[in-house]
């Protein structure tokens, strides 16, 4: 891994897993803050199943403006330097319900453990490299695309280039922010505190948004779900790049171009929030590295529900393409 500065949006948790302080940290991911650092540092995170890992006080206690958003979109997982060590994290933080989050689920039937045993010989994997819209880095896609090889050539699954056929549903998603937060709460905040905050947060809080605003992102989750289940059924897995960029440097949103096109400062996160939507498993492995040492994330994505297969297919690709023994350049030359 390069000395390079990361994104900003590595988080100290990712940082610190990556730098081998521990062997796993928690995060949490209303659309992608799992997977965003997990892939901009070089680690595995995961995404399990909305309910899957029960969720309290965050995003549910009422009393707290901000704390109480995101409820129906928010993941509790793991990033760790191994994927069996972040399914030792999960079979602890996701061995059951919780009363306090009615979206948990029961008891998983499976063993998170046992998930890493096994192959993925035979399944049906589809790889969608840009949704057929999206903005995305040339080296993300060299990279990506020959991770994406090992599945085939490596791991016998049977591979296809497919797009679930969504439209881009990134105004949809913050759509679903508003409708779950307390902007009342918020914009409360925002006259007392305003100048300490970040200026595109108090620009989402006061925004004016419309019912009819609202409504309408209530749908177009709808429609990606649908398109979803429906693409699911013709496949055991669904892989993208985790991000459309490389690290890149810190104090700014997003880059401005991807690919030379002028793009949105989010537009970066194109891969990881529609399964926030959804709420289906989604986890990144390290893809392999850019030219310059950063670290790319190849997503995998099960079915609603499916995390076995998620876990067992991530621990697959790490056997075939491990990443473990790779640190970030300033520890080796310190013979760290």
């Amino acid at each position: 891994m390069s000395n390079a500065r990361p994104a900003a949006q590595a988080r100290a948790p990712g940082r610190a897993v990556a730098a081998g302080m521990g062997p796993f940290a928690i995060g949490s991911d209303g659309g992608g803050s799992i997977r965003i650092p997990a892939a901009h540092c070089g680690l595995f995170g995961m995404k399990a199943s909305m309910g899957r890992v029960p969720l309290y006080p965050g995003t549910k206690d009422e009393r707290y403006p901000g704390v109480s958003s995101w409820e129906s979109l928010e993941h509790i997982g793991p990033l760790s330097r191994t994927v069996a060590d972040g399914a030792l994290m999960l079979s602890v933080i996701g061995s059951g319900p919780d009363a306090r989050d009615r979206h948990s689920l029961p008891k998983p039937d499976f063993d998170w453990m046992g998930c890493c045993l096994g192959g993925i010989k035979s399944l049906r994997v589809a790889y969608s490299a840009d949704w057929g819209y999206a903005a995305v880095d040339p080296e993300v896609r060299r990279v990506v695309g020959d991770a994406v090889k090992v599945f085939e050539r490596d791991l016998g699954c049977i591979v296809e280039e497919a797009h679930p056929g969504f439209d881009d549903p990134y105004l949809a998603f913050w759509g679903i922010v508003a409708l779950e937060s307390d902007l009342r709460g918020l914009r409360a905040m925002v006259a007392e505190h305003g100048h300490h905050m970040t200026p595109h947060i108090v620009d989402f809080i006061m925004r004016p948004w419309t019912a009819e605003e609202l409504t309408d992102a209530v749908m177009v989750r709808k429609a990606v779900t649908n398109k979803l289940w429906r693409f699911m059924t013709r496949y055991d897995l669904l892989l993208t790049p985790t991000l459309a960029v490389p690290p890149f440097q810190l104090h700014v949103q997003g880059p401005e171009k991807i690919d030379g096109n002028i793009v949105p400062p989010f537009k970066w996160l194109a891969f990881t929030f529609p399964f926030n939507l959804t709420g289906q498993p989604a986890a990144t492995v390290p893809a392999g590295f850019s030219k310059d040492g950063l670290p790319i994330g190849l997503q995998i994505v099960g079915r609603h529900l499916d995390d076995p297969t998620v876990m067992r297919a991530a621990k697959a690709f790490e056997t075939a393409h491990p990443w473990h023994d790779k640190w970030p350049s300033l520890l080796t030359s310190m013979g760290l």
